[in-house]
């Protein structure tokens, strides 16, 4: 998203899923009614997560109705479904909807040197995360640079 940021002749305020989580009341974090990770890192959320979850997009939505330029790095966990729930919220807004992949090794790779993932998120999500999404561009960070994708 830096990249991106640095790269746009605009300002734009970037956002991303990890910024909504760590928002979340951490009695939220692993919980049935919030974000759970399994140690074989499935993801799965409840119903408290997804409260708050629309009323994070619905926000987001409402910035760029004001006129602010937004850049969302978001991961659909829940591939097309995800992709629907923001296409709801921002319903009349101009979007750019951008694929950003990655070897299913490589990310495996950068989610052990970050060490502050569950080790097998990376690869349990490497393909269902695009399952049914629409996208109007992609770029594959595995064989180019950020600032190049940007």
């Amino acid at each position: 998203m830096r990249c991106l940021q640095a790269v746009l002749p605009e300002p734009w305020l970037a956002f991303g899923g990890d910024s909504f989580v760590d928002a979340m009341p951490a009695r939220l974090q692993a919980s049935d009614a919030g974000l759970d990770i399994g140690a074989d890192g499935t993801v799965s959320v409840g119903q408290k997560f997804r409260a708050l979850e629309t009323a994070w997009t619905e926000g987001i939505a409402a910035m760029a109705r004001a006129g602010a330029g937004i850049v969302v790095d978001d991961v659909f966990l829940g591939g097309a479904a995800s992709q629907q729930r923001w296409q709801k919220a921002l319903d009349g807004v101009e979007v750019l909807w951008a694929g950003v992949r990655c070897e299913r090794s490589v990310a495996e790779g950068r989610e052990v040197a970050r060490g502050d993932r569950v080790r097998g998120m990376a690869g349990a999500q490497a393909d269902a995360v695009h399952e049914g999404v629409h996208y109007d561009l992609e770029v594959d960070t595995a064989h180019t640079e950020s600032l190049v994708c940007a």
